[in-house]
């Protein structure tokens, strides 16, 4: 009857659990942050839903099954899924503790002729909620660790893209080179003709020569830099770096720009602001489990143990002998140790809150940011694509100027470098057009699928 009034006033107790308890983390979470503004500072982006699917929105099958394939099989992806699934485990085995151990196991006896056979329990009594709070922070690491994971899929997803139209830039870059050494190579061929005629010197050929020249290493680069994009893709996709990958000629129009919602929504929909908001849930609940150990523990402990001289007698609990013991143990000295740990564990909960006001800071700023650049590099591919239109026509007008006679071939070649650079810049933009967009996409949080 005393056991069974102690486990009552035990259970009385365990529903209590003050250091157990669950925090309303907003309300630890939104104090650290400055004001939020109920919308963009950008203020010709209109308000609408966050995209998702920004991946089809380019209506490139390729680059969709890269995207997935990625998913897949890139390796750090999968390091990042290990480690999700080793907190998994962690929070379970946190959990495996709210409850009774048992252990049974039949041995032999001293003599050959009889046999023994036992059966032991331990249970810590969670009066405190100490276990439960250790349990509810694996709990939160493991969520935390999730919406980690997310946010590192949406993350491959936007690099495997940026990689992708990296490739095709490469490619329209190989091209621009191309066009450019083509048209020298004829330069070429026309002065050493008009040299064989009279009309051109020396000085004309060994610059049409050293231009040309210069024309060979600027496709050489390009070419290079094409099969190093295509390996780099090659491997965030996990295949082998092979420079074999098919991918489309030309970068495709940018998308509409998706709604931005506002900036409170981020906080809830982001994964990796979700994530960090998590960690902090996780250390509250570790200071709640430290501050638990400076109170008494209650542990439950039982055996039961047979002896018979048959085998069948031993592993029957009829015949043997029950015993149930309580302990309660409480700190006297421990040199500051628990108080130490409880200090530890609050610096470890404001440096969780700290971290996830800055976590968000930066998020903010990523939103504003490629709102405005997005905004910008619209301006400059249309500024860059009038001056090359006007640079390619100037490039006509002086072949012409020379073939009559009214200027000298370095002027011609000055322009025709010109326009090779105004070219370049218009292929270089209009990637970072499409990385802009991707990069928006990734800020406000929008899946990919």
């Amino acid at each position: 009857m005393k056991r069974l009034t102690l486990l009552a006033c035990t259970a009385a107790l365990t529903a209590c659990m003050p250091f157990a308890q669950k925090p309303d983390l907003p309300e630890l979470t939104r104090p650290a942050l400055p004001e939020l503004p109920p919308a963009w500072q950008v203020a010709q982006q209109s308000v609408g839903d966050v995209q998702v699917g920004w991946i089809a929105a380019f209506d490139d099958p390729v680059l969709t099954s890269l995207v997935v394939e990625a998913q897949a099989n890139n390796r750090n992806l999968q390091a990042a899924l290990a480690g999700l699934e080793q907190s998994r485990a962690l929070a379970r085995q946190a959990r495996a503790a709210l409850f009774p151990a048992v252990e049974a196991g039949p041995v032999a006896g001293s003599s050959s002729d009889s046999y023994s056979s036992g059966l032991s329990l331990s249970w810590e009594l969670d009066v405190w909620g100490r276990v439960r709070a250790s349990r509810n922070a694996a709990a939160y690491a493991a969520a935390s660790a999730e919406a980690d994971y997310v946010f590192s899929q949406y993350s491959l997803a936007a690099a495997v893209a940026q990689t992708y139209f990296l490739l095709i830039e490469s490619e329209l870059q190989e091209a621009v080179a191309q066009k450019s050494l083509n048209a020298l190579a004829q330069t070429a061929r026309i002065v050493s003709a008009q040299r064989e005629l009279g009309a051109a010197d020396a000085y004309d050929a060994s610059l049409a020569n050293a231009n040309l020249a210069t024309a060979r290493a600027t496709l050489a680069q390009a070419q290079g830099g094409k099969r190093l994009a295509r390996r780099a893709l090659e491997v965030l996709v996990g295949r082998y770096p092979a420079d074999a990958l098919e991918n489309r000629k030309d970068l495709p129009p940018v998308p509409a720009l998706p709604g931005a919602g506002v900036p409170s929504t981020l906080l809830e929909r982001r994964p990796d602001l979700i994530a960090a908001e998590l960690a902090v849930g996780a250390a509250f609940s570790d200071v709640g489990a430290a501050k638990a150990t400076r109170l008494p523990t209650f542990s439950l402990s039982g055996a039961l143990d047979i002896a018979a001289l048959d085998f069948s007698d031993a592993i029957d609990p009829d015949n043997g002998t029950w015993s149930l013991a309580t302990t309660l143990l409480g700190p006297l000295f421990d040199a500051g140790l628990r108080r130490a740990q409880i200090d530890a564990a609050s610096a470890t909960q404001r440096q969780a809150i700290a971290a996830y006001a800055q976590t968000v800071l930066d998020a903010l700023q990523e939103v504003e940011n490629s709102l405005d650049q997005n905004e910008v590099v619209a301006v400059r591919v249309k500024a860059l694509q009038d001056a090359a239109d006007a640079q390619n026509r100037a490039f006509e007008l002086a072949q012409l100027r020379y073939e009559e006679g009214e200027t000298n071939l370095l002027d011609v070649f000055v322009v025709q470098a010109n326009t090779l650079t105004a070219d370049a810049a218009v292929v270089t933009a209009r990637r970072e057009q499409l990385d802009e967009w991707i990069n928006l996409n990734l800020a406000l949080g929008g899946s990919w699928e």
